[in-house]
């Protein structure tokens, strides 16, 4: 994890994205692209384009149904469990945080209580890895 910001629920991601986003290129200078959710697309995948010049992929989940034109059939719904590209990465490091009593829950008042404590969870897990 680079950097967090909690913020209140009533403020969308898309618009979160850009509190986040707004100082990392100074503090993260290689990075140039990002995989983000379904929710980002839109106004924040232009914006992230256009300001950082950085490009975006929106993972998507599959299509399971939609219009077609009479006489066309429509493709195969995929069955079962589908692993999505990166998707991964954020829900493995949402269980590392889970871990963690305090952020298996949301016991903290001040939202920046909470990015304090994920900081130092990720940061117990590196030191540990490191020292194996």
């Amino acid at each position: 994890m680079l950097k967090a910001v909690v913020h209140a629920a009533d403020i969308a991601d898309r618009d979160g994205a850009r509190r986040l986003l707004g100082a990392v290129p100074a503090q993260f200078p290689r990075l140039v692209h990002l995989w983000v959710d379904a929710g980002y697309q839109g106004n924040c995948v232009t914006w992230i384009g256009e300001t950082l010049g950085w490009t975006v992929e929106v993972v998507r989940k599959p299509r399971r149904w939609g219009w077609y034109p009479a006489g066309v059939d429509p493709p195969p719904v995929p069955a079962g469990f589908q692993v999505l590209p990166r998707r991964w990465v954020v829900e493995r490091t949402f269980a590392w945080l889970g871990r963690y009593r305090r952020l298996s829950k949301d016991y903290e008042v001040l939202p920046a209580t909470t990015e304090a404590w994920m900081y130092l969870a990720m940061s117990l897990l590196m030191t540990r890895r490191l020292a194996k």
